[in-house]
């Protein structure tokens, strides 16, 4: 049996970003608590994210949003990283207050925004490992949030993912 590359790419990439989901869930937690939602998008999905992109965009004036609705129409696949609210009760003060207990309503925790950012490290590393081209964008991150995809998470961030001669999540206009 022959394989063409290009015959085979595609399937190729959504295995790949199935093993960045395992690097996401598998990344390191504060107090091992684990808070973190990983979810992949691929197909019909993609242009359903990217008209809400689009449409939160020209809502708010943002030229940056409506470029990235554009450009996440070049991936084949974008996986979604969101963390639960659970505050770690560490009193570390990172989030800006002295004690868990008197960290005011809607202040994130900081250990839940570092384990989301270890969780993207984990999948971008695994992604530049199988030599998948990526970006991280909150952009995209934020119109999976106001669908409602992965619910109970205040914070999303996505990672488009292709495989091109050209990495077409870079050099945007």
């Amino acid at each position: 049996m022959i394989y063409n590359e290009r015959d085979i790419r595609h399937s190729h990439v959504i295995e790949a970003a199935k093993q960045m989901m395992i690097a996401a869930r598998t990344a390191p937690k504060a107090r091992g608590c684990d808070i973190i939602e990983v979810m992949l998008v691929v197909e019909d999905d993609i242009r359903t994210l990217s008209d809400t992109l689009r449409k939160i965009g020209e809502e708010r004036e943002r030229p940056g949003m409506i470029r990235d609705a554009e450009n996440i129409l070049s991936a084949e696949a974008i996986l979604l990283i969101g963390s639960k609210e659970q505050p770690m009760g560490l009193n570390c003060g990172y989030c800006g207050s002295a004690t868990c207990d008197a960290r005011g309503t809607g202040v994130p925790c900081a250990m839940n925004t570092i384990d989301v950012g270890i969780a993207i490290g984990s999948a971008c590393a695994t992604a530049a490992d199988l030599r998948l081209d990526t970006r991280v964008m909150y952009s995209a991150g934020y119109a999976a949030q106001q669908s409602g995809w992965l619910p109970g998470c205040n914070y999303i961030i996505a990672i488009p993912v292709s495989a091109g001669s050209k990495n077409p999540f870079f050099d945007r206009k």
